[in-house]
């Protein structure tokens, strides 16, 4: 009696990864989750935590430090500050209070400035990828990748928490570099020229960790290859950090 033929098994495809999963791969198997946008470009999970720990942040700086005081600081370092110290009380008052309304404003409107930085992060790369790189990423997934890439920024965000509720010098606090994880926070800004300041911050351990996310990822979802990819987001990096370090000179 012959042998019945073996039924070959069909081939095998990954699993579908749920928003937990894809979020708690980005740190340990970026490549995991950026596969699985193929699959689908969800990409509300990593906007919800980055939105909520970004708020903590903001409501633990106005707690610990207060939005005057972070106004002060901002006037201080800046071309205007000995025109603001000649003003009289009440106009100084004035200029206080619009500078913490625009500071507690923007702080608390994070979750739509997430969705909005995103999007023109999105359109720069994803155009770059596709007319230069020639990349297979729909607009969608490139969207996805920039928000997932964005993770390693709540670590910074938990250690400015950390920090502020530790006994941070609500005087020496800086609001657009509250952590040291890149060169620009170990210099002193009164001594340190603003362009600078500007570029040692982009020596930057959470940013530089996010553009690698972002390279794997469109290298993931693309026939380019990962060091390429990296470069490329790379480059758009230290272009926007050159035009908004010279534009800090003018201000």
């Amino acid at each position: 009696m012959s042998a019945s033929p073996v039924t070959p098994a069909p081939p095998t495809t990954p699993g579908k990864l749920s928003e937990g999963a894809r979020i708690v791969d980005t740190f340990i198997a970026p490549s995991k989750t950026f596969t699985d946008l193929r699959r689908s470009a969800a990409w509300w999970g990593p906007w919800i935590l980055i939105s909520i720990v970004s708020l903590i942040f903001v409501y633990s700086m106005g707690k610990q430090v207060g939005f005057d005081q972070i106004s002060k600081n901002q006037i201080a370092h800046s071309k205007r500050a000995d025109a603001f110290d000649k003003l009289p009380p009440d106009q100084q008052a004035k200029q206080l209070q619009f500078s913490n309304n625009i500071i507690a404003g923007f702080g608390y409107g994070s979750p739509v400035l997430i969705l909005l930085f995103s999007l023109i992060s999105t359109v720069a790369l994803w155009a770059t990828f596709k007319l230069a790189a020639g990349a297979e990423t729909t607009f969608g997934q490139a969207y996805a990748i920039v928000m997932y890439a964005g993770l390693p920024g709540i670590i910074g965000a938990i250690l400015g928490i950390i920090s502020l509720f530790a006994g941070v010098n609500p005087e020496g606090f800086d609001v657009n570099n509250p952590v040291g994880t890149n060169l620009a926070y170990y210099l002193d800004p009164d001594t340190t020229g603003k362009f600078v300041r500007g570029m040692a911050s982009s020596l930057d351990v959470i940013t530089l960790w996010s553009i690698v996310l972002m390279g794997i990822g469109f290298a993931c979802t693309s026939k380019v290859k990962r060091g390429n990819a990296i470069i490329i987001v790379l480059a758009w990096y230290l272009f926007y950090k050159v035009v908004t370090s010279a534009l800090a000179t003018m201000g």
